[in-house]
């Protein structure tokens, strides 16, 4: 499974949209994606599954770059 992590890159600053970053990472559960991103310094806000349409149109994005577990 793919999986979109929202994050932003301080941990001590409040969130701004404007800043977020993602993540694609494929794992099996997000679980196991929290568990890889641990031990960066992220702020993490929002793990999403990706699947179907939505997963078809980010992996056409240029910015998909995908992250193994």
């Amino acid at each position: 499974m793919i999986y979109k992590v929202y994050y932003q890159d301080s941990l001590t600053e409040m969130p701004v949209r404007e800043n977020t970053k993602v993540l694609f990472i494929e794992a099996e559960s997000e679980l196991e994606v929290r568990r890889h991103l641990k031990d960066r310094q992220l702020n993490i806000e929002f793990v999403q599954l990706l699947e179907g349409p939505y997963l078809e149109y980010e992996k056409n994005s240029p910015n998909f770059k995908l992250e193994t577990v």
